[in-house]
């Protein structure tokens, strides 16, 4: 069954607690093939703001939101251009940049690196650069991703136990893993457990007549 969704790479923890709403934007994804909890999906190419922190998976992300959620309040260096008086001049200033959701967490050896996904509305060229060194921009190009929805409690058993089915799904279809799985969490800790939207993504390679 094929369709068309949205989704980010930017999630909720303990600092989301204290927005007033949840964000809205969500990067745009087809669905091209559909099984029980599992899919197959095609993201467009999209910008993420991302740090690398060492810690358990879930002091880990704690630890990163707070860098993120900084970079995105106002720690960073505008490149707005002031308005033309005498003489002509252009200084860096704070910029608010929305919040997305989920946000995305990927191992990287012993580290774990944490996303946000940039609204769709900057590009490289105009996204102000982070006053902390180890928040960096990147460009995720277009790919083919396999995902697992689960919902309940956030705790690295559950995250293996979904990665495992999800790996064994791509091995049923034929399909080929071409990077490392990567955790979507998309509500804030107040959301009773039973209600939470968490997710597993995969890259795959794309199969051929698919």
């Amino acid at each position: 069954m094929n369709g068309s969704r949205k989704i980010v790479f930017v999630s909720a923890f303990t600092l989301f607690g204290a927005m007033t709403a949840m964000a809205t934007e969500e990067a745009k994804y087809t669905v091209v093939k559909k099984e029980d909890a599992f899919e197959l999906r095609d993201y467009a190419s999209h910008i993420v703001a991302e740090t690398v922190v060492e810690g358990d998976i879930n002091d880990a992300s704690n630890k990163a939101f707070g860098r993120l959620f900084g970079y995105i309040s106002g720690k960073n260096q505008s490149r707005n251009k002031v308005a033309m008086t005498a003489p002509v001049s252009q200084s860096p200033a704070s910029e608010k940049i929305s919040m997305t959701a989920p946000v995305g967490q990927q191992s990287v050896g012993d580290k774990w690196a944490v996303s946000f996904m940039m609204p769709a509305s900057y590009t490289m060229e105009t996204l102000p650069k982070p006053n902390d060194s180890s928040v960096v921009l990147r460009e995720v190009p277009a790919r083919r991703i396999a995902a697992i929805r689960y919902s309940g409690l956030w705790s690295e058993k559950r995250y293996t136990e979904h990665k495992l089915q999800l790996e064994a799904w791509i091995r049923k279809n034929n399909f080929t893993a071409t990077g490392k799985a990567s955790w979507a969490r998309y509500d804030p800790p107040f959301m009773p457990w039973f209600m939470r939207r968490n997710e597993i993504l995969i890259p795959v390679e794309r199969k051929s007549g698919i």
